[in-house]
């Protein structure tokens, strides 16, 4: 294991080596955000407010089991290095929960909430498992401030992809299966194979990836998390993250219900996630190019502005008109783009101010508890669109037949589509106003800006 990280360019068969990983968990990220919360009250008429409980609940246990697996990857030393090992047993684990979240037993309603609880928390505990480590690489495969720059690039790229092909892919498998109970379980059944073929891909093509041997800390877990909570540059970008992460949480909860209810036709979802996700892979190269030209917090900015103004127009627009309303999600999409690269470059560099202050090389740590925040976010959003239908009076239904909901309700599907992530954009801008990386470490980092 290396001691001394290179600081020159790294291979391109590292960064696609590590990226493909991506491609698994933007899928899963993605999936169970879009459709699950759909699934449970169009498909198994479960109460809207007790099916926001059932999202939230796993992602609450997030908040704890992230932290905890970051700090023992820390911890971990195997000839495979610290992170690799937790990697291997997620690609094996997560695509078995994955397939029986969507088949579902024949079971009363009551006793199909708890299954579905069960197995929820199940996946997200072994997608934390591959998770944590993987996200934590990037801090110890280089500490060259435009490398990290690069690498992130390559993974949101590749995680674009998985999200396209989740968001666009899964809602057709469902159609193609036939639609209720028997289309989700085909789309389970896909796409927990798809995702053992990324996960598993990465673990194989991270093996010449470059490591350091983790300073392990002899603190208890609370005085990391205390420490990571001081460092001021990693708490005001998870705030910031977090806030922003609300906001595309609510909205993908939303897709569903929009189309089916606002544009009058399910098989809007996946072209509406084609617009939101699609910008990505174009516009990538160009906020790399950007991030290297005007600094990485500039570009945020720009991100977080472009996405906030898709959402106020979109709120505005004629959903008679798909054009327009495909143009907006269009603008959103671009900026979505950014908002993902930009703070995942900016995560390690976080990490390398706590480096420079105390000597110890904590990336699972940190990682553990961004990654929290990160699942925490997708859970509140959803939980949070689930809340807005209740409030509205949404009448649940059976087989996802379509029927007429109250003038409340149909504004309360376009409010937490549109204008509420909208918002929640604007307060994660005002966040970073205090966003300030320290001299010491930008002169480590290499960079100006």
């Amino acid at each position: 294991m290396k001691d001394v990280i290179d600081e020159q360019s790294l291979p391109r068969s590292t960064h696609i080596g590590y990226a493909i990983g991506s491609l698994g968990t933007g899928v899963f990220s993605t999936v169970p955000g879009l459709l699950l919360l759909s699934f449970m009250v169009r498909q198994l008429e479960i109460p809207a407010a007790v099916a926001g409980v059932v999202l939230l609940i796993p992602r609450l246990w997030d908040v704890i089991s992230d932290p905890l697996c970051g700090s023992l990857s820390d911890r971990t030393f195997t000839r495979w290095g610290a992170r690799r090992p937790w990697m291997l047993a997620g690609s094996l684990t997560l695509p078995v929960a994955f397939m029986f979240l969507f088949t579902v037993p024949d079971l009363p309603v009551s006793s199909l909430i708890w299954y579905i609880l069960f197995i929820y928390i199940l996946g997200t505990t072994t997608f934390t498992i591959y998770q944590v480590p993987y996200i934590a690489m990037p801090a110890e495969m280089t500490e060259n401030y435009h490398e990290r720059t690069a690498i992130m690039s390559w993974r949101i790229a590749f995680m674009t992809v998985g999200i396209l092909v989740g968001g666009a892919f899964a809602p057709e498998l469902v159609s193609a299966g036939g639609g209720g109970r028997e289309g989700y379980a085909l789309m389970g059944l896909v796409i927990g194979f798809i995702l053992f073929i990324f996960m598993f891909g990465s673990f194989i093509g991270t093996r010449r990836v470059p490591n350091v041997r983790p300073v392990v800390s002899t603190a208890p877990f609370r005085k990391q998390f205390q420490a990571a909570i001081e460092n001021k540059p990693f708490f005001v970008l998870l705030a910031a993250y977090f806030v922003q992460v609300l906001g595309v949480g609510v909205m993908l909860a939303g897709v569903d219900f929009f189309s089916a209810n606002i544009l009058g036709d399910p098989g809007q979802t996946s072209i509406l996630f084609v617009c939101l996700i699609g910008p990505a892979l174009i516009t990538m190269p160009f906020w790399a190019r950007v991030g290297r030209r005007f600094g990485k917090l500039a570009g945020y900015r720009i991100c977080i502005v472009l996405f906030a103004i898709g959402g106020i127009l979109m709120m505005l627009g004629n959903p008679d008109n798909l054009w327009q309303i495909y143009l907006f999600v269009f603008i959103m999409g671009a900026g979505y783009a950014g908002t993902q690269l930009f703070p995942f470059s900016m995560l390690p560099d976080t990490i390398s101010s706590d480096t420079v202050r105390t000597g110890y090389r904590r990336a699972g740590a940190y990682t553990g508890i961004w990654m929290a925040g990160d699942k925490g976010g997708f859970a509140v959003g959803p939980a949070i669109f689930a809340a807005i239908l209740a409030i509205t009076g949404y009448i649940e239904t059976e087989g996802g037949i379509l029927i007429d909901q109250p003038d409340l309700a149909l504004t309360g599907v376009r409010f937490g589509f549109t204008l509420l992530p909208a918002i929640l954009m604007v307060v994660s801008l005002l966040i970073l106003q205090k966003y300030r990386l320290d001299d010491e470490t930008k002169a480590m980092l290499g960079a100006d800006r």
